[in-house]
């Protein structure tokens, strides 16, 4: 049993490892998908994001490029790690000036409040050894190492606000202060961080569970 576990294991190292040195990250490959538009249009073939410029591409007969302002969502289906991932157009300041319409990833949502990310493409120099490169599952997470890797900036939606998260530990306990103290106890018993995609994704999740 255990023979086959390192096997496999070794087997996922290979496959990211490829992953990483082909610069194959999500918003470099197409994916089935579906877009929504402002207008109630919905259009279905292969999409390709790009969070930098909040823009989309449809590749169906010809390649259609769509901005936030004309998005409600798009969804896609993302087979390198099997998961279906969702996008809304919101309006935000990444500027701290005027609002515009950019692209959020849905990780979880509930009445009481959302956990939206934006990745992007960092280096990162850390080496793993034998292993390295490698790289994050944009579904899960966490980092491990390579040349460049996915990094994720969190944000929460409460109150019909959108607040930009630290991803530090005191910020998270204030955001959810009317329950901080079984979220707090949560965390400790499930060994979760504050800081990592996955473990973000199932705090907000019970925070919503316990409302």
């Amino acid at each position: 049993m255990r023979y086959i576990q390192l096997t496999l294991f070794f087997l996922l190292i290979i496959c990211l490892s490829a992953f990483a040195q082909n610069g194959q990250f999500p918003s470099q490959l197409w994916h089935k998908g579906q877009i929504t538009t402002t207008s109630g249009q919905v259009f279905q073939g292969t999409l390709k994001y790009d969070l930098d410029n909040n823009l989309v591409q449809l590749q169906n007969s010809g390649i259609e490029t769509f901005g936030a302002s004309n998005v409600v969502n798009f969804e896609i289906f993302d087979e390198q790690y099997g998961g279906i991932r969702t996008f809304y157009s919101l309006p935000y300041s990444l500027t701290g000036e005027y609002e515009t319409p950019i692209f959020f990833e849905i990780l979880t949502e509930g009445n009481n409040i959302v956990l939206l990310c934006r990745e992007y493409i960092t280096t990162d120099n850390r080496g793993m050894g034998m292993y390295s490169p490698m790289v994050m599952n944009p579904i899960w997470g966490p980092p491990l190492s390579g040349a460049y890797r996915l990094a994720f900036n969190f944000y929460f939606l409460k109150d019909g606000n959108i607040q930009k998260y630290s991803q530090k530990k005191k910020e998270l306990l204030d955001i959810l202060n009317d329950r901080s103290d079984e979220v707090e106890l949560y965390m400790r018993k499930n060994r979760l961080t504050h800081d990592q995609r996955g473990d973000l994704l199932r705090i907000t999740a019970y925070y919503n569970q316990i409302k």
